[in-house]
């Protein structure tokens, strides 16, 4: 099986393939199209230009390995993709094969947790607006990570039988430090999941979101409640 987890930034994303990856039978790509994305963009991400040097900036032959075998010998590859990195022109033809799985988050804790990362946020920098279009086109699975994190056991199970794979209790831990798959972008993205073993508890209260990033959550929030409406539930 293929997976294609599709996710914005900050949003339990790198968590999720560890516990993929601890499964034992599972492949994992760390945001295969970053990359590409960013030699296309010009966007001036942090390590950018690391980026694009230490990783496939072709969107093509990123495709093409996406389409292609699954690595390592595994029975399951997964793919942890972001949806803003799909800029047009990127071929997309390869997700029919794919179990396409749409992980949200609210857009007050994503803001809040990208602008501690990173000196300006934008709508496109979080990719609600270009999820909803991928979740359209694609269809699948949603699950929101508010929920994970507040029963990951019973939600990954869940999430496991709808797409026709045996859940594992190896999914609720992995290794402190990190995996041998995270990009070059982990040393400036992945501090805190680094420093885990498995899932955290469920998330406290909304934080307030800073006056000048207001009009970004009311941009972004109809994107998440349209999606929400239609999440896994257990």
């Amino acid at each position: 099986m293929k997976i294609a987890m599709w996710s914005g930034p900050r949003n339990l994303s790198t968590a999720m393939m560890y516990a993929f990856a601890a499964r034992g039978d599972c492949a994992v790509w760390d945001e295969p199209f970053y990359a590409a994305y960013l030699r296309k963009s010009g966007s001036a991400h942090p390590l950018a230009a690391e980026i694009i040097a230490a990783h496939e900036a072709d969107p093509a032959k990123v495709a093409a390995r996406c389409a292609g075998a699954i690595p390592d010998g595994k029975t399951h590859f997964y793919m942890k993709h972001m949806p803003h990195h799909m800029l047009p022109g990127f071929p997309l033809d390869w997700a029919a094969g794919c179990v396409n799985i749409h992980l949200i988050r609210h857009p007050s804790r994503v803001i809040a947790s990208y602008a501690a990362k990173r000196e300006t946020v934008t709508l496109e920098d979080i990719g609600f607006r270009q999820q909803t279009a991928l979740y359209q086109k694609l269809g699948g699975v949603i699950i929101d990570s508010d929920e994970i994190r507040k029963a990951p056991s019973a939600v990954l199970e869940a999430l496991c039988e709808t797409i026709g794979l045996p859940f594992t209790n190896d999914m609720l831990h992995w290794p402190k430090g990190g995996h041998p798959s995270d990009g070059v972008w982990a040393k400036h993205w992945y501090a805190a999941v680094h420093d885990s073993t498995g899932f955290a508890g469920a998330e406290g209260p909304l934080p307030v979101t800073a006056e000048a990033h207001k009009p970004l959550l009311v941009a972004a929030l109809p994107h998440y409640e349209r999606m929400r409406a239609e999440a896994l539930t257990v």
